[in-house]
């Protein structure tokens, strides 16, 4: 994606923290959706290094890479829910995991980067265009509906046409006087759930993406119609100014102002509700410039990039929809941004080197950063 950024926004609410979903799923919180049952994950990847607590998904981020050709990635940010751990380094209580199928050869059939950018658009909920098999299917119906013309009940087809206008008509009408009212939308659809209960959740919540606008183009809650959360978002910046107006200005106006944070804050306000933002191998947006050293893969040796982080949006959201359905919550978490840092090449784990093509799937532990306000900490 380059220099693109895309932003994680939030959608609606999960019906249940703990229901299934898949790998192509990007969402907050709730319960890690592994692409196979048998994953092979070392215990220990699953488990805080400091108290041995199961960790709990924070953030689950279908993220393919059609220049590599690898469209079966996913990366899921994971954090002990155990408060007396929150105080101490990240690197002992934060994990993030790169999951992916490895292989060996790249596709030969010319269609990889089309199946790319469709499981993308299926990750920001935005519709995948028919693939050519299907339009080839339409037009066989097409042409086989032409020569059975004779064989319709035209007045059947007429009163079923009505009948499908009619529900159409109101179901509009209902959608629009939710939008109205801003009702938070749910999920509909009824979906299985992990019964496994020993596995902590937080809220959850699912992700819809929007590139970020260049300067002076941001459309800062212009689609807050299509968020279920804008009316917390509102709330939030309304609090936030209040309580913060005073200090803010003799913070900006200072003349020693950290022009780091500030660019930071200034980023960060034009969309208030960005959960995370996204940009393999693009440039992070940090809060602060004593960033340490990512080093390199582990596996490969590649010097490692950057391509997600966290916002403290998300913290909010989570905080805010605590209501006692989840056993965990982030009270503890002062971070601005947690930055994540994987391999260049995305390579393969080394237990799969040698095989044949689509082997197996991989699970590699990446590097991730926390950036807090130093404020918070003096």
């Amino acid at each position: 994606m380059g220099d693109e950024v895309h932003l994680g926004l939030p959608g609606p609410w999960a019906e249940d923290y703990r229901e299934k979903a898949d790998h192509y799923t990007t969402k907050i919180g709730g319960v890690p959706d592994w692409p196979t049952q048998v994953m092979g994950i070392e215990p220990e990847l699953l488990h805080c290094r400091l108290c041995g607590t199961r960790l709990c998904l924070v953030a689950q981020v279908y993220a393919p890479v059609a220049k590599l050709n690898i469209e079966e990635r996913t990366l899921y940010v994971l954090v002990c829910p155990t408060p007396k751990c929150s105080p101490n380094p990240q690197r002992q209580v934060w994990k993030v995991l790169r999951v992916q199928k490895c292989h060996s050869g790249m596709q030969t059939n010319g269609n990889g980067d089309e199946l790319v950018k469709r499981k993308e658009k299926v990750s920001s909920n935005e519709p995948a265009p028919p693939s050519s098999a299907g339009k080839h299917n339409e037009e066989n119906k097409s042409s086989n509906s032409n020569s059975n013309d004779d064989d319709f009940d035209l007045d059947a087809l007429a009163e079923a046409l009505e009948q499908a206008a009619t529900v159409a008509s109101n179901t509009k009408k209902k959608n629009k006087s939710k939008r109205a009212n801003h009702v938070p939308a749910k999920c509909s659809l009824v979906k299985e759930k992990v019964n496994d209960l020993s596995i902590p959740v937080l809220p959850c919540f699912y992700i819809y993406y929007d590139k970020e606008q260049s300067r002076g183009k941001s459309n800062m809650c212009s689609s807050s119609n299509e968020t279920v959360l804008a009316e917390d978002i509102l709330d939030m910046r309304n609090d936030e100014e209040e309580k913060w107006e005073g200090e803010k200005y003799e913070y900006d106006s200072a003349p020693g102002a950290d022009r780091t944070f500030l660019k930071f804050k200034k980023r960060l306000d034009a969309y208030p509700q960005q959960c995370f933002r996204y940009s393999f191998a693009g440039k992070p947006l940090l809060a602060a410039t004593n960033s340490r050293d990512v080093g390199t893969c582990k596996l490969c040796g590649s010097p490692r990039q950057y391509e997600l982080q966290l916002m403290s949006p998300l913290s909010y959201f989570l905080h805010q929809a605590g209501d006692g359905s989840s056993n965990c919550a982030p009270n503890a978490w002062s971070w601005l941004t947690l930055v994540v840092y994987s391999c260049s090449k995305s390579c393969c784990p080394s237990s799969c080197a040698g095989k044949p093509c689509n082997c197996c799937w991989g699970v590699v532990e990446e590097e991730i950063v926390m950036q807090e306000d130093e404020a918070c900490n003096a």
